[in-house]
């Protein structure tokens, strides 16, 4: 059975929901648990020559991790609260599908429990599907909790 499962965060409500489904599997099955967050690198965009900007890159990167460590500390306060040995790290990338692949198997995890957004349609195809890759790039099982549309 699975000894080691990741618990990949983007800090939507469907994304907690997923986590703690994850998180009462892991208790019921006896595994521990490592939450995680990417925050996406992104190219800052400048548009200062048609209106101000405030705020820069390095404090948009911190605001992003300041983030990610409230998403994370959730995932540790509910695995303490429920009893299930956790462990949380982020990861600064620019593809968030790889950075969970890569990182599931650096730590040698066993399982993947993600949400989907179940996108559809024209929206489906533009946004694209970061669950979806990971689905399709992975060795690991991925274990998906879906939302409603």
């Amino acid at each position: 059975m699975y000894k080691h499962i990741l618990l990949p965060t983007d800090g939507s409500a469907l994304s907690q929901v997923a986590v703690d489904s994850g998180l009462k599997f892991a208790k019921a099955i006896g595994a521990k648990t490592t939450g995680f967050c990417v925050i996406v690198e992104r190219q800052p965009e400048s548009f200062e020559e048609y209106a101000p900007v405030q705020v820069k890159a390095p404090e948009l990167a911190d605001v992003a991790k300041q983030e990610a460590d409230k998403y994370l500390k959730a995932i540790t306060d509910r695995a303490r609260l429920i009893g299930v040995p956790c462990e949380t790290y982020s990861m600064r990338h620019a593809s968030p599908h790889q950075a969970i692949i890569t990182f599931a198997t650096q730590t040698e995890c066993d399982l993947i429990v993600m949400a989907s957004h179940s996108r559809k349609g024209l929206r489906g195809v533009l946004l694209g599907s970061e669950t979806q890759k990971v689905l399709a790039g992975s060795r690991i099982p991925v274990l998906v909790y879906r939302g409603d549309s």
